[in-house]
């Protein structure tokens, strides 16, 4: 075998070796830098974990439901006659609303009353023979109970006439008006509705970990979009006996005063029932993670490290979370910059304020 000793295949020997050993200097000096990186603390907010004063509060959305409301319907099948009430009008317990047409029922009544009457006179007289004894007691028997049919008969007719006037059962407001004069009803026909609402009640749902606080008389304040910056206070009139089985919530009935009549019956509104105050630990809402099923901080250990730490919230206000399991006082966790952040990251408080920090994250 012949071996090439030539200059030029030495000078590319030389020139081999060197970009090997320059490849392997910036191969060290780039897993350098990334080892570097991994170990640079990370500017975040962070916040010792303390106790406050917490207001328990349970908020749950609810229904606006009058006091007493009703269809007024009518009883028979007639032709209306007279409509006494126009749409939205307030009025009293018994006023008339609608009269039906009833002249039948009329001339029905002006004949049993005079077949009353006569039978009336024909009891009295007999009434007096009776009692001289010229005619038998049987007789006077037969002419009372023909008198007691006549009443009754009478009777009838006037409440049959009496259906021909709806009225009020109650004194509400009424809503719109769903017949006119002419118009013929049969019974079930809605001629308005008529609702109460000097007060209202609003029924919203009550978790089963909350019921134990809940009792009647207890304060509430709800809102509602309709009436933005303006808060009605309740009280709770009513608990559910029963607890849903597949919600695991109780209804509870909270009773609202409203002389304006501001509330409506259908208003949604989202109701805050205070269950009292007590010590409790409470984190900024920033610093708490959601990822599917799984709610958690992140902690900073004793080496500036951090880790996940599961919680349970046991409440929320407008920024701030109340932890019922998960934390202790004196904990330190991260406030904000958390977006970025991985288990075993190093981090270090930032020198800026934690609202821009929390930008940033």
């Amino acid at each position: 075998m012949r071996h090439d000793h030539s200059p030029r295949a030495a000078a590319c020997t030389v020139l081999l070796s060197s970009l090997l050993v320059l490849g392997a200097c910036g191969g060290g000096k780039e897993a350098g830098s990334q080892g570097a990186d991994r170990n640079q603390a990370v500017p975040v907010g962070i916040q010792s974990v303390r106790q406050e004063r917490w207001v328990d509060e349970v908020q749950a959305l609810g229904t606006v439901k009058a006091r007493e409301s009703v269809e007024v319907t009518a009883k028979v099948s007639e032709t209306v006659q007279r409509v006494h009430f126009e749409s939205g009008q307030q009025v009293g317990r018994g006023a008339a609303l609608v009269t039906l047409t009833g002249q039948q029922q009329i001339a029905a009544l002006r004949s049993a009353e005079a077949a009353l009457a006569e039978a009336e006179k024909l009891y009295q007289r007999q009434a007096q023979l009776a009692s001289q004894q010229l005619i038998a007691r049987a007789s006077l028997d037969s002419q009372q109970a023909t008198r007691d049919a006549a009443r009754a008969q009478v009777a009838q007719i006037r409440a049959n006439l009496s259906d021909r006037v709806i009225r009020a059962p109650f004194a509400g407001v009424l809503g719109i008006r769903q017949v006119s004069p002419g118009a013929l009803v049969t019974p079930g026909t809605v001629i308005a509705t008529l609702d109460d609402v000097s007060r209202v009640y609003v029924d919203f749902p009550l978790p089963e970990r909350a019921i134990a606080g809940a009792g009647e008389g207890q304060a509430v304040t709800a809102t509602t979009t309709a009436w933005p910056g303006r808060s009605f206070d309740g009280t709770v009139s009513t608990v559910a006996a029963r607890i849903d089985e597949g919600s695991r919530a109780a209804t509870v009935r909270a009773d609202f005063p409203n002389p304006d009549r501001a509330l409506k019956p259908g208003m949604l509104m989202e109701v805050r029932l205070a269950r009292g105050e007590a010590p409790a630990l409470v984190i900024p809402e920033i610093a708490v993670q959601q990822v599917g099923s799984e709610t958690f901080v992140w902690r900073v250990k004793q080496d500036g490290s951090i880790e996940k730490a599961q919680i349970e919230v046991g409440g929320r206000v407008p920024g701030k979370v109340m932890v019922a399991k998960g934390l202790a006082a004196g904990d330190r966790i991260v406030t904000a910059g958390v977006g970025k952040l991985k288990a075993g990251d190093k981090v270090t408080q930032a020198s800026e304020a934690p609202a821009a920090a929390a930008a940033k994250g």
